[in-house]
């Protein structure tokens, strides 16, 4: 889903998980402040990309929390604020 957001928002396709992640970080797409949740995520990625590992019930709840702060961030408040897009 990072991956989708990322190019949707202008980054080029076919690059790797931390990219978007970054991208994201870079063009201000996550709140100021966020770095260690990025990183985070950045990482959580990564090890799902290269293992298969159970992730925990809190795991999958922070992942889950993040992708929705980031989607509301994104997304729903500027619709909300000013009716962009």
């Amino acid at each position: 889903m990072l991956m989708h957001i990322a190019v949707e928002k202008g980054a080029k396709e076919n690059n790797t998980f931390a990219f978007y992640i970054k991208y994201l970080a870079d063009n201000h797409y996550a709140p100021p402040g966020s770095e260690a949740w990025v990183a985070k995520i950045k990482n959580s990625g990564n090890e799902a990309n290269h293992e298969i590992k159970i992730m925990t019930k809190d795991e999958a709840e922070e992942l889950v929390t993040f992708v929705q702060m980031l989607l509301t961030f994104i997304y729903e408040f500027p619709k909300k604020i000013i009716g962009a897009n």
